[in-house]
């Protein structure tokens, strides 16, 4: 008799933790390789560890929502999102919220910006004091510039030197294996500090791709001992932030445009925005300051090719008929994306 081969299944969720969620995982073993998502089983898991339910009553459902290609010890990777046992979204799903009929047309490209921490301190900086200022590290070159480590006991065969590139690239490499969408990455402003850019058509779909990226990047960083801290401020002072810049388009934006439209749409999103800072991540306060190419949180701004708005028009859009992308600069690093482009859909709904 042949024998059956094993799948070694990763199932990925968000929990229920506040005021963002983080992720979780687990491995299911089948006997099949899942060709397309539905063969791909319903599963459940203790929500009163993740607080997503009592103990009492603590069964909550994963249902798989998108397959993935694993980079790891396992077959494939199954996003899943949390349902209760009645079959209704659980309240943590913030995905569900995504109702808009009209969310596939809309396209997402999120860049996540992100900080390696190694013993409570960024990538590179030294056991005492601050490294030299923000200038040379964004998309910097040299070792100075990228944050190096020590993986092993440096008196023991086989220890070696490593820098925040090298986990950087095997990140995109893992993504890519994944089949998520990334489309760059670079050294960003702070030393230690660095940014990828993910995309996807649809706000699902985009989102979905976001998450399982931080997912990976997560994995990614446990191999080095490294960290990752994606709050909006890990260093206090004159340090730039971890933002997850937000660009989005529609269709009539892409293919019509027009200076009058654009500025419509800049102008929608004025009115709202104390909606928006509210679904775009917890102590963004400490990020948004006016400095460090940021608005002030309680300030609405936007502008051609102005880092320093809310909204930042594209300087390509303006050559190409106005026609192109927003990028909504507000957002941090530990913004959750299906609350980010919920948010977006229904402002441009209104």
């Amino acid at each position: 008799m042949a024998e059956v081969k094993k799948n070694k299944l990763e199932y990925v969720w968000l929990d229920g933790y506040k005021p963002e969620p983080t992720l979780r995982s687990k491995i299911k073993i089948i006997d099949r390789y899942c060709t397309n998502l539905a063969e791909a089983p319903e599963w459940g898991f203790d929500g009163s560890s993740t607080q997503q339910a009592q103990g009492s009553k603590s069964d909550c459902v994963l249902t798989p929502i998108r397959l993935y290609n694993s980079p790891f010890n396992t077959n494939q990777l199954v996003l899943c999102e949390v349902y209760n046992a009645d079959g209704t979204p659980h309240p943590s799903n913030t995905r569900a919220n995504i109702t808009s009929e009209d969310q596939k047309e809309y396209w997402f490209g999120f860049e996540q910006e992100y900080t390696f921490i190694e013993d409570e301190r960024p990538l590179g900086w030294p056991a005492k004091g601050t490294p030299k200022e923000q200038g040379d590290y964004y998309c910097g070159i040299g070792t100075a510039n990228v944050g190096r480590t020590l993986i092993g006991n440096a008196n023991r065969v086989g220890a070696r030197m490593f820098t925040g590139r090298d986990i950087m690239h095997e990140h995109i490499s893992n993504c890519l294996i994944a089949g998520v969408s990334l489309h760059g990455t670079n050294a960003e402003v702070m030393l230690g500090q660095w940014e990828y850019q993910v995309f996807g058509r649809g706000a699902k779909k985009a989102s979905d791709n976001a998450w399982m990226a931080r997912y990976l990047l997560y994995r990614t960083a446990e191999k080095y001992g490294i960290d990752v801290n994606i709050e909006p401020k890990p260093i206090k002072g004159d340090w730039n932030g971890n933002g997850m810049h937000t660009n989005f388009s529609t269709n009539k934006m892409r293919n019509e445009g027009g200076e009058d439209y654009i500025k419509s749409i800049c102008e929608k999103f004025k009115p709202t925005h104390k909606e928006h800072i509210a679904e775009y991540g917890s102590k963004n306060e400490e990020r948004l300051t006016g400095l460090h190419e940021t608005q002030h949180i309680d300030t609405f701004s936007y502008g051609v090719s102005d880092r320093g708005a809310s909204i930042r028009i594209p300087l390509a859009l303006t050559q190409n008929g106005w026609k192109g992308y927003l990028e909504d600069r507000r957002p941090s690093g530990n913004a959750d994306p299906y609350r980010v482009t919920n948010r977006i859909i229904t402002t441009m709904e209104q």
